[in-house]
């Protein structure tokens, strides 16, 4: 705030009341927000590899301990949560050292949540390497030894993208995939069958759970980013418009002049 201006000062506090309201609102009914379609298809994805009495790859990318990737585990805890109920196995091989003791807390305790403690298998969840290429034949070789019949990647991807994408079409694979790196997001619509993408990425763990306090933050950051598209559009506007009406004010003393 050190540099705002006085609008930025006006427009914080207004932001933050409309979440807040967003937010208490949420907890007394139910916010509407659109759907989407890469989620709707996981217990279509998930029922496919229960009939089929195969395993599910989930990859939660190659990102470190950050935003991207616990957004990833929340929704493969999602997955595995669902996918307990039905007894389907779940595969989640890790990339980043730091992030195998959390991925497997958070796999025990998605089970634990089902009801099924004793579905949690250490050997399921696997840390193979820190190296891009590496990991991806790793995983690669592991979509194929299991035959997996549907595979989620969520999380950040790079040049592997397509190795895993590419694996499971010619598997017959399920592939719902979601990254917030936009430059690997064309080759997983070109492989996969459902892709989030953009905002959807970070709207998943609401939309997912439905739990008030995050369903009404996502509702108000929606509200929020309205207004300010549409007082960006409206300084255009204005801007334009004064633009031309002093263009206009020296059109006419450069011809009074030059008379």
């Amino acid at each position: 705030m050190q540099h705002a201006n006085s609008l930025v000062r006006l427009l914080i506090p207004l932001f933050s009341a409309i979440i807040v309201a967003t937010i208490l609102t949420a907890q007394r009914r139910q916010l509407f927000i659109r759907r989407i379609q890469g989620l709707n298809v996981i217990d279509e994805a998930i029922g496919r590899a229960t009939e089929m009495g195969r395993p599910m790859l989930c990859c939660s990318g190659l990102g470190a301990l950050e935003i991207a990737t616990l957004q990833a585990l929340s929704i493969i805890t999602y997955i595995i949560r669902a996918s307990a109920k039905f007894g389907t196995r779940a595969i989640c091989p890790v990339y980043e050292p730091q992030m195998m003791p959390v991925t497997e807390e958070a796999v025990r305790d998605a089970y634990a949540a089902a009801g099924r403690p004793d579905q949690f298998n250490p050997e399921d969840v696997r840390f193979l390497s820190n190296q891009q290429f590496a990991f991806a034949a790793s995983v690669a070789g592991i979509m194929w030894r299991e035959q997996v019949a549907a595979s989620f990647l969520f999380g950040a991807f790079f040049a592997e993208a397509m190795i895993f994408a590419e694996t499971g079409q010619q598997l017959g694979a399920i592939q719902v995939a979601g990254t917030p790196t936009t430059t690997q997001i064309p080759f997983f619509i070109a492989a996969c069958d459902y892709v989030i993408i953009g905002d959807e990425f970070y709207a998943a763990s609401a939309y997912l759970s439905r739990e008030p306090t995050a369903l009404g933050s996502l509702v108000g950051q929606d509200i929020v980013k309205g207004l300010l598209a549409a007082i960006v559009l409206f300084g255009s506007i204005f801007s334009t418009v004064t633009l031309i009406s002093h263009l206009g004010w020296y059109m006419t003393l450069i011809h009074w002049f030059t008379k």
